[in-house]
């Protein structure tokens, strides 16, 4: 049986590779839709108000030690009523796809989410991309919603579907 490979919390010396996996998927994606790339300073204060707000950056470096991925999560919305919902990320470097990265951080995700008292997980997804459709389904989320024509990336309007994960019926707090 294979091992999933250490999750570990990203720091500050990751973030060249964040940025550098980030910035793969807005130029030849439509994972995010940005049009610029990221810079330095765009990621670390990314970074820092991940770290302010007390959500995970939670990576997994391949046998050389370089960022294979990372996944995350923050606010779904600002208001307070929405602090137990949260949209998540998750990102693998290009070389990495399809080695199982991509699911144990999604599992790793979703574990200290539970942890953390999160009552849902959302997912914002370009409704063309099949492949991060058929993963999130794999973990259990469940269509909750389409926007369509919502962004426009590469000369043409994109659908947003929304697909949440509830991790548990507790009572609201």
């Amino acid at each position: 049986m294979k091992t999933s490979p250490p999750i570990i919390a990203c720091t500050e010396r990751h973030l060249p590779a964040i940025r550098d996996i980030l910035n793969d998927a807005i130029l030849n994606t439509t994972a995010l839709w940005d049009e610029e790339p990221r810079s330095m300073e765009t990621i670390t204060q990314w970074f820092e108000l991940r770290k302010r707000g007390g959500f995970p950056v939670l990576g997994i470096e391949s046998a050389d030690g370089a960022l294979a991925g990372f996944a995350t999560y923050g606010p779904f919305r600002t208001q307070c009523g929405y602090r137990f919902t949260v949209e998540h990320s998750v990102y693998v470097e290009k070389s990495q796809r399809g080695h199982g990265i991509g699911k144990a951080l999604m599992r790793a995700l979703i574990d200290t989410a539970r942890a953390g008292g999160i009552h849902m997980l959302i997912g914002a997804i370009d409704a063309a991309n099949e492949g991060s459709i058929r993963f999130h389904r794999a973990f259990g989320f469940t269509p909750c919603g389409t926007i369509r024509e919502a962004g426009c990336k590469f000369g043409r309007w994109h659908d947003l579907d929304f697909y949440q994960l509830i991790l548990e019926a507790s009572a609201a707090r």
